[in-house]
């Protein structure tokens, strides 16, 4: 006999965003009601402007650093600006973001009686002394440094989450999500693979930081939502933290060269120096996913994926609508 499973009210912080919009797709998809609110600061209409018309699909400029007055299910609290450019040009709005976004959005689900999703970031393990990244390692971390407004404020969001969840008996989950990447990045945004695949499209040097060797691993964004679906899915005895991405482990210079392969581009390699508080590895360990998300693992290889990116910022600088 077929479950039935009826739609819900679902909330999205930051739901313009390069994540949040193909998390309101998959939602929409499964027949919710989304709620997309975004204040714009590094979201854009472009990204969910196919899904404006959509008869469940609600959009609301509001930032999440004043409370919200909603009556929804479940909350995905994706707002803030992930990327080092975006969130070191207003580090203070930056944690306020992050702490104050928190509050008001545990708020929003304590009054509500809402399960709640906070997209926190392997950032919080800083540059770390173990590898790869378990759940249980506190992470090192520069309290004061120009990441510390990231790095801290999404480990005080963490903070808040868990004491919401012993005081008030919330029903939460927190993903620790690692580098994502695909099409509706930021042309912009000073990540590496979006960095690395225009300026080869564009033709231009290709800059990197260091020697070259530091690592990270690249989750494609459709097996990262998956991921977020299925721990929203969990029971309420799970509340996390979990790692999710992808454990293939690719330095920047091989990362830098499989771009210019994918691409055709003449792009040379420039160095730079290696910015403050810059990661020298980065990879999760993904066992506890893959044992609590029944079985969820990356499917999308880094080949497929970036040849996916490519072609969606090959059509946005050519000024053609990415399809």
């Amino acid at each position: 006999m077929r479950q039935y499973n009826p739609s819900k009210r679902i909330l999205v912080t930051g739901g313009a965003g390069f994540l949040g919009s193909h998390l309101c797709d998959r939602l929409l998809a499964q027949g919710h009601d989304v709620l997309c609110v975004d204040n714009f600061f590094t979201g854009t209409k472009r990204n969910i402007e196919h899904v404006l018309m959509h008869p469940q699909f609600e959009l609301m400029r509001h930032d999440v650093t004043f409370p919200l007055y909603v009556e929804v299910d479940e909350i995905f609290n994706l707002a803030c600006p992930a990327s080092p450019i975006h969130y070191q040009h207003d580090p203070v709005q930056t944690t306020k973001t992050s702490v104050h976004g928190a509050i008001n959005m545990l708020g929003l689900a304590k009054r509500v009686r809402a399960k709640i999703l906070q997209a926190s970031t392997s950032e919080v393990y800083g540059d770390p002394e173990i590898h790869p990244q378990v759940e249980q390692y506190w992470g090192r971390v520069n309290p004061i440094g120009i990441r510390s407004c990231y790095d801290e404020g999404k480990r005080c969001a963490e903070t808040l989450f868990f004491d919401y969840y012993r005081q008030h008996k919330l029903r939460i989950k927190v993903a620790r999500i690692f580098n994502t990447y695909g099409p509706r990045m930021h042309t912009n945004d000073g990540r590496v693979v979006s960095n690395f695949i225009v300026q080869a499209l564009r033709g231009q040097d290709i800059t990197i930081y260091g020697d070259g060797n530091q690592t990270r691993s690249f989750c494609y964004v459709d097996d990262l939502v998956e991921a977020m679906l299925r721990l929203m899915a969990t029971g309420d005895d799970f509340p996390g933290p979990v790692n999710i991405g992808n454990p293939g482990e690719f330095s920047m210079l091989e990362l830098a060269n499989k771009v210019i392969e994918l691409t055709g581009s003449r792009s040379k390699l420039v160095r730079m120096p290696l910015p403050a508080d810059d990661p020298k590895q980065r990879r999760p360990d993904i066992s506890l996913a893959q044992e609590r998300l029944g079985g969820w693992t990356p499917e999308t290889q880094l080949d497929e994926g970036l040849t996916k990116t490519i072609a969606y910022f090959d059509q946005l600088l050519s000024g053609a609508k990415p399809s």
